[in-house]
């Protein structure tokens, strides 16, 4: 303990933390953020450059309008931390551990093209080196068993809520005698469901950060006239745009309607990187936060304020982490479990963002990546098992069930190597 909290020694700590935090938020980018922009790119819908700028400004916005600026230092309540009030040094450490741990599992993932949930990760991680701080009775394994039972609880509601979006499309736009009248005709109204979605999203998760002292009856009440007007501008707006666009398209009247949903999709990309700033930056910028109250405090804080800047600073890295690794996960989420189209895409992410809410708001354990994987098999299975590559969808399951044993053994390595070094 005098070696870490020595005079001297709070610099290097407060560096080494925001080297780590700053690759963890990098790892996120090219995994995370590259599973939730995978089907816009590989739709047409953005072009890899176009989707990388969007998804730095909304990814951003999301972390510094609506991210979480109060995380538990104890990431999701995993250990009970009265148990280390009186050992800041051994949170300390298992806050290096669990970044380093999280952030090499969430490398390894996307190297290989595997979309992996950073939440999880960075679980796992924490439980990893709390067996050893506080032992194994100190850890609370029901709330492990939530994380377990998200494997199934996320992709299985995300699946069938886009296969739904998809088979309603399909039977009313795709399916009819003049499918881009139809397109046109509905379009509006998808619209309206999108913002009305994205709206209650904001409004009901971000209203402690945005200081909005809504209920979700009242959010519903803003939102939903909001929502109207966007369809009556949307009809407008694609009538003129869309509609000019697409109606010169040289094919069929099913690449006429792709061309409409790409406008539309390009709006749910932008919902989805929003959402994930909001709500997966802190995964990288939590544990640095509790790092730098440690440090500065010499104390165990159940809860760590999150400043602006380091909120700011973990957005931009996660938006560069997509630029530099993020192509991997996007072939994997964007062709390699199905073919996407801007219908499908759509589909698969307006799915994917209803799912997020209604779980939300029903307090089920999810996984923003695995609902976006379970959407994209959804959409897919609605065209038959076939056109789904199930030895790729085989590797993202086993990578989902190594994440856990594989953080929290990693973490326990490091923390015991640092406490043999630095106790």
């Amino acid at each position: 303990m005098n070696v870490l909290f020595s005079p001297g020694a709070d610099y290097i700590l407060l560096g080494f933390a925001t080297l780590l935090g700053f690759y963890m938020a990098l790892n996120i980018g090219g995994n995370d953020l590259a599973n939730a922009m995978g089907t816009s790119v590989g739709s047409g819908a953005l072009t890899m450059k176009q989707a990388v700028v969007a998804s730095v400004i909304f990814n951003l916005a999301g972390a510094v309008l609506a991210g979480s600026h109060v995380t538990n230092t104890i990431r999701k309540g995993m250990i009970d931390p009265s148990l280390l009030v009186d050992s800041p040094e051994k949170l300390l450490l298992g806050m290096f551990a669990a970044l380093l741990s999280a952030g090499i599992w969430v490398h390894v993932a996307t190297r290989l093209g595997l979309p992996v949930s950073t939440t999880h990760s960075i679980v796992g991680a924490v439980v990893g080196f709390g067996v050893l701080a506080v032992g194994f009775g100190g850890v609370s394994w029901a709330k492990v068993g939530t994380v377990a039972a998200s494997w199934v609880v996320s992709p299985l509601a995300g699946g069938i809520m886009s296969g739904g979006v998809y088979y309603v499309i399909h039977k009313k736009i795709l399916s009819s005698d003049l499918p881009y009248k139809s397109a046109q005709r509905y379009a509006p109204w998808l619209l309206c469901m999108v913002v009305l979605v994205i709206l209650l999203s904001i409004l009901s998760e971000g209203r402690k950060s945005l200081h909005l002292n809504l209920s979700f009856g009242m959010a519903l009440i803003v939102a939903v006239p909001l929502s109207v007007l966007a369809a009556f501008a949307g009809k407008a707006i694609l009538s003129r745009l869309g509609g000019e666009n697409c109606r010169w398209i040289r094919g069929d009247q099913e690449e006429k309607v792709g061309c409409l949903f790409g406008y539309l999709q390009v709006m749910t990309a932008c919902y989805v990187a929003f959402a994930h700033g909001a709500n997966d930056v802190a995964n990288s910028v939590g544990p640095m936060a509790a790092i730098f109250s440690i440090v500065q405090t010499k104390t165990v804080a159940m809860h760590v304020d999150v400043p602006l800047w380091m909120l700011a600073l973990g957005g931009m890295a996660v938006g560069g982490g997509l630029l530099i690794s993020g192509a991997r996960v996007m072939a994997t989420i964007g062709h390699k479990i199905t073919e996407i189209t801007t219908v499908r895409g759509f589909s698969a992410e307006f799915g994917a963002a209803t799912t997020i809410l209604i779980c939300s708001r029903l307090g089920l354990p999810i996984s923003t990546t695995h609902v976006l994987v379970g959407a994209v098999i959804g959409v897919g299975l609605m065209r038959g098992m076939g056109v789904l590559d199930l030895r790729v969808i085989r590797n993202i399951f086993s990578s989902w069930v190594i994440t856990l044993p594989f953080t929290i053994i990693l973490s326990m390595v490091f923390f015991a190597m640092f406490s043999k070094l630095l106790l």
